[in-house]
């Protein structure tokens, strides 16, 4: 099997995959500090990708070119926009689309140029394996007993994912994202820019992302002590479980 790379925005998910590596070594390139060694058994790179588009595409493009990873994973939190994903759910990209991408009249909205398209499609076997991964560590993370004010029964979906440079964190631009893209379930700031740069090398990737949010003035438990005693622990989990069904496979 070749390189996998997992990837995500926030420090305490990558602590919590790296604390599970035995033999991580250390590779500076770009200013970003790639680790190299082995999770469940399997050869994977985990880098920050940092926040944002375009710092999510320079780390993309340096895992393909002087990494060769032959798949991305990417973890992280987002937004809930759909109805029914709540704080606590997990949404695994089917697709990812820019939502800030607006190059008309010369392009249709959201189009990117020259693509002929604006949606990216994430690899079908590899979300597939992350929506049974994350649906096995919804269930051992018990988070009951966390002090989160989360509900007890946190739930996977599937769908669309929607990315763009700006905190989507108050009623207004929640209605204004759900009003354009009825069908996106969570919005987030590097998925769709990751696809694109995949597409683009033709290599297979997978998002999953927890909810932290809805992304509307309703917020909100304290985001860090969030990221720190779930999206860590749902990040760890279903990384672990994707890769050990990756080596049945």
């Amino acid at each position: 099997m070749g390189r996998i790379a997992i990837v995500s925005p926030m420090h305490e998910e990558l602590r919590a995959v790296l604390s599970r590596m035995p033999d991580e070594a250390l590779v500076r390139r770009a200013g970003r500090e790639f680790w190299v060694g082995h999770l469940e058994g399997q050869e994977v790179v985990v880098v920050l990708s940092r926040i944002g588009k375009v710092a999510t595409a320079t780390t993309a493009t340096l895992l393909l070119t002087e990494f060769g990873v032959d798949r991305i994973v990417f973890t992280g939190t987002a937004g809930g926009l759909a109805d029914g994903v709540r704080v606590g759910d997990v949404v695994v990209a089917d697709t990812l689309l820019q939502h800030d991408m607006d190059a008309s009249p010369l392009f249709p909205r959201y189009q990117v140029p020259l693509y002929g398209t604006g949606e990216f499609a994430a690899d079908a076997a590899m979300s597939q394996a992350l929506f049974v991964a994350a649906q096995s560590a919804v269930k051992e993370c018990d988070l009951t007993s966390l002090a989160s004010g989360l509900a007890t029964a946190p739930r996977v979906h599937r769908g669309l994912m929607v990315s763009g440079d700006r905190f989507v964190s108050d009623r207004f631009g929640n209605d204004d994202l759900r009003s354009r893209l009825p069908a996106a379930l969570a919005v987030e700031m590097e998925g769709a820019a990751l696809a694109q740069v995949c597409h683009d090398f033709g290599v297979p990737f997978a998002v999953v992302r927890t909810i932290s949010d809805r992304a509307d003035d309703a917020a909100h438990i304290d985001f860090q002590t969030f990221v720190a005693e779930v999206a860590s622990r749902y990040a760890l989990a279903i990384v672990t479980h994707y890769l050990r069904g990756h080596n049945t496979a």
